[in-house]
């Protein structure tokens, strides 16, 4: 992915400067120079990478500086705030309210992903609790109806659309009547793709707009049409006057920088980034995240976010280990908590410093071991599931049954209950922190959202990983226990640790853990 490689040139340019034996003009000019490089290559605009270089030249003055200041961290912090810059259009898009109808209507061009990602924003609401469905505008296109039916049904959301009306503006009128009227609180109407050259279909375009009359209207562009997005975003803003933008395909391998550098000159808000094909795979745009996650210093809320969404109960997991206990259910029920979690370099991104340590990791081979490890849990009885283990030590022929079962080998049911048992172990000890720790989340009920964000970095922090956040992140940011996961996921073992295929279940666990609790997160918890 180009915006991988961006982020990992960028900070390396970043690392090497501030890791040199001397600190010299000479040395930063030459960091600069590799920053400016890697930004053009990614298709960002030249004036803005010369804006860029201007600007934290400007604000270093590197010459000015004295003796006793800390220029590793000025010079980071200039880069993430330059960065920040670029990608930021300084405006606030439309915020959808709860109780009320927020009719929200796509536009954008042929092939951008638009009936995708319809489906993928009325899943992101509804999974905040908003009441959401989807209308189908799009008669011009054969198949679209049916897309976004499919789509619509995998996701469980109510859709609307005609087989027989070909007037895109009666079906979309009609569409959003009905759901007003049912009180549905996000309606998302999907038009047809079209080009800034075609009149009649951008007519067409102010005709659907005239008659839903929405409150957002939000342009799909895709990554890989790079700095082109300025030109067709300016032409849809002249006849729809969109306000806010989602950029789909930047897991792809188009300079996908282009593309976001040249709608934030536009001055119009990006909401949404694609980041897959799955419906998991959009998440919320915020210049400062965005740029934390491209150098590796992690998007702590967005993560925070992302748990709370997917409503994980893990109340009697919790309880349990309260309580000193951990059942082989119960690492059940969390292996399918991180299936839930989407891709895990998704996952790591979000996570400070984890990113840049993923390599080539491949997502495909992860997902294949956590199904493994699922389907030997699903072979055992329900008395083996409630149990610690133990039944399989004292009747190894249990072990076999399961393996055959599950259509894996004994040893990798070996090395699941070797898993278990030091989750188990580790269970026991935090029996007494886990008490406190539910107490001290009773108290923060009531607090407000930063505390719930300083108590989650803090709890982050002693489960070994770093609160990270802000510039001071870049280059390492102290991440040991991370490191070591990421060691232990690739297969290098690490610490004598057992492993299964090479994924560390018992960090995996803790940080899923640490996850739901933070900020009054997974569902069931309060």
């Amino acid at each position: 992915m180009v915006l991988q490689d961006l982020g990992r040139r960028i900070n390396t340019a970043v690392t090497d400067l501030t890791r040199a034996p001397t600190l010299d003009e000479k040395a930063f000019d030459s960091m600069l120079r590799d920053i400016a490089n890697a930004l053009a290559e990614a298709d960002v605009n030249i004036r803005l990478v010369a804006n860029l270089r201007k600007t934290i030249k400007t604000t270093v003055k590197f010459s000015e500086l004295p003796p006793s200041a800390n220029k590793k961290r000025i010079i980071q912090k200039a880069v993430f705030d330059a960065l920040v810059d670029i990608v930021n259009p300084h405006q606030t898009p439309y915020q959808p309210k709860k109780g009320k109808s927020n009719v929200i209507m796509f536009v954008g061009l042929q092939g951008a992903g638009k009936t995708t990602t319809c489906t993928k924003l009325a899943r992101w609401y509804m999974a905040r609790g908003f009441k959401t469905c989807l209308v189908c505008a799009d008669t011009f296109r054969a198949g679209a109806f049916d897309q976004l039916k499919q789509n619509a049904i995998k996701a469980k959301i109510p859709y609307y659309g005609s087989l027989t009306q070909t007037d895109p503006v009666v079906v979309a009128r009609d569409g959003v009547e009905k759901f007003k009227k049912e009180r549905f609180e996000i309606i998302i109407v999907d038009t047809s793709g079209r080009h800034h050259q075609e009149d009649a279909l951008f007519a067409e375009m102010v005709e659907i707009q005239n008659a839903v009359q929405p409150q957002q209207t939000i342009m799909v562009l895709d990554a890989s049409i790079g700095q082109a997005a300025e030109a067709q975003s300016r032409a849809f803003k002249e006849t729809a006057d969109f306000g806010a933008i989602i950029i789909t395909k930047t897991d792809g391998a188009a300079a996908g920088g282009g593309a976001i550098s040249a709608v934030a000159a536009t001055h119009t808000p990006i909401v949404f980034i694609g980041t897959g094909e799955h419906l998991l795979d959009l998440e919320k745009f915020n210049p400062q995240s965005f740029v934390s996650k491209l150098l590796g210093m992690g998007d702590m809320q967005g993560l925070v976010e992302h748990v709370q969404s997917l409503k994980l109960d893990q109340k009697e997991t919790m309880k349990n280990i309260s309580e000193g206990k951990f059942s082989v259910r119960d690492m059940r029920d969390q292996l399918g908590n991180i299936m839930k979690m989407g891709p895990l370099s998704k996952m790591a991104g979000m996570i400070p410093g984890l990113s840049n340590m993923m390599g080539s990791m491949d997502d495909e081979e992860g997902s294949v071991k956590l199904k493994r490890m699922i389907y030997i849990c699903d072979s055992m009885t329900v008395k083996e599931l409630d149990s610690d283990g133990k039944c399989f030590v004292e009747q190894p022929s249990r072990m076999t049954r399961v393996a055959r079962g599950s259509g894996t080998s004994v040893r990798e049911v070996e090395e699941l209950l070797t898993q278990h048992r030091m989750m188990a172990g580790m269970a026991k000890k935090m029996k007494g922190g886990m008490q406190n720790m539910q107490k001290a989340q009773g108290q923060l009920g009531g607090a407000n959202r930063q505390q719930q964000m300083a108590a989650m970095q803090k709890r982050l922090q002693s489960m070994g990983g770093a609160g990270g956040g802000g510039a001071g992140g870049m280059g390492g940011g102290g991440m040991p226990d991370m490191a070591s996961l990421m060691k232990m996921m690739g297969g290098g073992g690490g610490g004598g640790m057992p492993n299964l295929g090479g994924m560390d279940m018992q960090k995996m666990m803790g940080m899923l853990g640490g996850m739901g609790g933070g900020g009054g997160g997974g569902g069931g918890r309060r």
